[in-house]
């Protein structure tokens, strides 16, 4: 089994290793050095059509990407600690709020990723205006989740899961590209210091 991926501050990879660190699951991850654009690599693409990491293959060859997808597989090979709920409802939730975080949260940091930040301009054609655009809706978004974390120390509720490890890897890599977590939102601010604190963070 061999998990392609690529080290900080690529927020995909970093969610996997998270989410096995989580687990105790030892799987070093093989890299995919993205500056070279090995992960556009004919050998990759035959890994993963669209190019990208982390990307899991499975000793029989299958491969399985999307970061949710990996973690969800070894969810089910290694169910304790369960990171994905362990009732119907818990289960829905952490779905529930994975999706958020990915739609409400991921989508304008990585558009103004895409469209607004220097490094990205040569690799792309970059509509700036709107890229900068999404600094508002990330900034919106903060505001959302500081009210939601209100009274609960975790995203789904009082158990850390799948959907803290969305949010940390999406919030460090904004705060990396320019967009800081903005100061005035203490509970949004408990929450990272809770889950930077474990020790799966640093993974």
């Amino acid at each position: 089994m061999k998990l392609y991926g690529a080290p900080m501050p690529a927020p995909n990879p970093r969610r996997v290793r998270i989410f096995l660190a989580e687990k105790g699951v030892d799987l070093p991850e093989t890299p995919v050095d993205m500056m070279k654009r090995e992960h556009k690599s004919d050998e990759h693409k035959a890994r993963n059509s669209l190019g990208q990491v982390p990307t899991l293959e499975l000793d029989d060859g299958s491969c399985i990407s999307e970061t949710v997808a990996i973690c969800r597989y070894f969810d089910e090979v290694q169910p304790d600690p369960p990171l994905f709920g362990r009732t119907p409802f818990e289960k829905a939730n952490v779905d529930m709020w994975v999706r958020r975080v990915e739609f409400q949260v991921m989508s304008p940091v990585g558009m103004y990723w895409r469209h607004a930040h220097p490094f990205t301009a040569r690799l792309l054609t970059q509509f700036k205006d709107f890229g900068e655009s999404n600094k508002a809706l990330y900034a919106g978004a903060q505001k959302w989740l500081d009210a939601e974390l209100a009274d609960k120390p975790f995203v789904a509720g009082e158990t850390y899961t799948m959907a803290d490890i969305c949010l940390l890897s999406t919030v460090d890599f904004a705060t990396w590209i320019g967009l800081p977590m903005e100061a005035e939102f203490a509970n949004l601010k408990a929450w990272h210091d809770r889950v930077t604190a474990r020790p799966s963070s640093q993974a």
